[in-house]
Formats: structure tokens, sequence, C-alpha cells
């Protein structure tokens, strides 16, 4: 038998090859106009889908919710760990809810409920938690493990869509996935149910973070590598350009020095300062331009007489992040940084943060 022959063969003994046709009516064709009106009108139903089944999840939200969070609390407090299990479509559910608790101060894994009854279950200690996800509340494979979790004294939750489920009589307390219906035509493809887990597992993990304590400083240990790491991690001082290459003027220098000081620093704003350093005002070249805009424009005036007082200044203590957020607050393009005793002792141009990946 030929390589395609024997290539068609297995996909028919598959059921695959007889779907084939549903989509053939496509091939070599452009969608007309009426086809991607159609898709983008069934795109927004399932998208609405998945709102409605998250909103009605919020609205789920009870008394058994908290009791569910205060006994995982426990367990953590135990110095246990979250252990979130789940079958089929609930894997990658309960790898990503697994993977946001742990970046966020909740020590968690996954536990293959198959292979828990295969050994496993060694992975676990008393002072752990089960969180054991199926929709139905009915998985067999969910269920077969409880009992030997129970047996070890491991505390176990039902996230679940079936508050009379088996499951959920079954475990020491429960998280509602409150779902009318998937998006499926069938009702059956996990879509509504798995977004709506998905949403309540991050749900506990931000109370459980609210509850550990787990504060920024905690969030930049857990990701020293990458954009939200470095961003984190990031002070002033380590962004600012400091005074050495600034332009720096006193408050009896004039706009020509100014203008001859700030292309030389290559900078887009003199900051002006007393003998002991310490920052007064910023001329900046939005302000050069605006006043040789005026008539009678005299480049010979002060700085005293033309800067801006008081200037926007940080701290040298702030997070790039809050720097960050102070340039959006002001709109402006410069920001000084000071020292504790209110000396200059660097500034940042918005230009310097996108080079470090702080926005």
């Amino acid at each position: 038998m030929g390589k395609w022959r024997q290539c068609s063969y297995s996909l028919r003994l598959c059921g695959i090859a007889h779907r084939a046709p549903y989509f053939d009516i496509m091939a070599g064709m452009k969608a007309n106009r009426e086809d991607k009106s159609t898709w983008l009108v069934r795109a927004r139903e399932v998208l609405a889908g998945e709102a409605r089944a998250v909103e009605t999840t919020r609205g789920a939200i009870d008394d058994g919710f908290a009791d569910a969070v205060a006994l995982i609390a426990s367990a953590l407090g135990r110095g246990g760990r979250i252990a979130m299990a789940g079958i089929g479509k609930n894997v990658p559910v309960a790898e990503k809810i697994s993977a946001t608790l742990s970046s966020t101060g909740s020590r968690s894994l996954v536990l293959n409920p198959v292979q828990a009854l295969h050994g496993d279950l060694g992975m676990l200690a008393p002072e752990d938690v089960v969180v054991a996800l199926s929709f139905s509340g009915e998985s067999s494979e969910v269920l077969r493990v409880i009992p030997y979790l129970k047996k070890s004294g491991i505390a176990t939750v039902a996230m679940t869509g079936r508050r009379d489920s088996t499951l959920a009589r079954e475990c020491d307390a429960m998280l509602h996935v409150a779902v009318e219906s998937e998006c499926d035509p069938f009702n059956m493809a996990p879509t509504a149910s798995t977004t709506a887990t998905l949403a309540l597992g991050d749900a506990v993990a931000m109370v459980l973070l609210d509850i550990g304590g787990f504060g920024r400083d905690d969030y930049a240990r857990f990701h020293p590598a990458g954009a939200i790491g470095q961003a984190l991690l990031t002070r002033a001082t380590d962004v600012m350009r400091p005074a050495g290459r600034l332009a720096l003027l006193p408050p009896s220098a004039t706009i020509r020095d100014a203008l001859v000081s700030m292309t030389r620093a290559r900078a887009g704003a003199a900051y002006v300062i007393d003998q002991e350093g310490r920052l007064l005002g910023i001329f900046t070249d939005g302000d050069l331009r605006r006043y040789l805009a005026k008539e009678n424009s005299d480049i010979s005036r002060r700085m005293e007489e033309v800067m801006t007082m008081n200037p926007v200044a940080v701290g040298d203590d702030k997070m790039a992040t809050d720097v960050l957020r102070v340039f959006r607050e002001h709109s402006i393009d410069d920001i000084a940084v000071v020292g504790g005793d209110g000396r200059l002792v660097g500034a940042i141009d918005i230009s310097d943060l996108p080079k470090l990946k702080v926005m």
C-alpha cells in the first residue's frame, strides 16, 4: 500500500477523513462579505456567552467560597501546598491556575488524578490541600482519587459547576463554577465553563495574595527575569541620567546659556539649582519654543525670570513604575530626581524608559 493510500486509510479508521468535506467549500476561495459577517456574529456570541459565564459565577460567590479559601489558606499556613487536579480539558486549566497561585505567593503543583493512583500520591503531604476540577462533578478519574486523599488526611476542595454533584458532596469545601451552558451548539465542548473556572481560580489566587500580604517586592523576587521583573526591580536611580550629564544652570544664567547648555548635554531640559545643588526650577525646550514664538523675545533674560518653579520631581528611591505613573499623570517629558536633602541627583527623560522595558 502506497504511503498516501495508507495515510488516507488510517485517517478513515480514525474517523477524521470524513470530516474534510465540511471545509472543502472554503478551499482555494476567499470568504465573501456574507461569510465574514456570519463569522463575526458567531464570534461575538461566543465571547458574550463566556462573559455571561464569568458574571454568573461572580454572582454565585457566597460563604461557600469564603469557606473554601479559608481551608486553602489554612493549608498554606501549615506549610502545605495547593495541588490542582483535573482531567481532560481541565488539565491545562489546572496548570494555569497553579502557575498563577505559585507566582503570587501560594505554593502550588499540578496533580494528575490517574497518575496519583499509580504512585503520585507520594507527592502530597497531610498539610497539603487538593483542589479538584470537574465541571460535571462526576469525572470518574477525579472521583476515584478522593477517598485515598481523605484517608491520608489531605483536605479537598471541589471546583465544580454542580452543587449536588458527587464531587461536591465528597469534598470538604466547594468553589462553584456557576455556568448555565457552553458556547457550542451541542452544549458539550468545554468553553464557557473552562473560562469561568479560570476566572474563579484567579479570584482565589488574588484573595490568597491579600491574605498572605504578598507585595510588590515579593512579586519582583518571583519574577527576576523578563520585562515584569525588570520593571518591578528598577528604581529611579537605575533609569536616571546622573547630574554630571545634565544641563545645570544657576538662577542668574540666561536663556542663551540654557540653549548652549542643553545642546551640549543633548538634553531637552535645563535644571536650575542653587549653590548647594538644590533644585529650584526647570526650563525645557518646549518652554524655549513657546518663549521664542512671542514678539520681542529676549534670550538674555535670566532663568529666575522664565523657569518653571517647583517642577515635578521624584525621590531617588522611587520605583521606575512609579516614575512612569508620574509621567502619565502630569503629561510631561522630563522629571528631576532628588535626594532626601532636596539636592538634584539626576533626571529622567521619558525616552529612557522604553530602552529599559519599563513601559
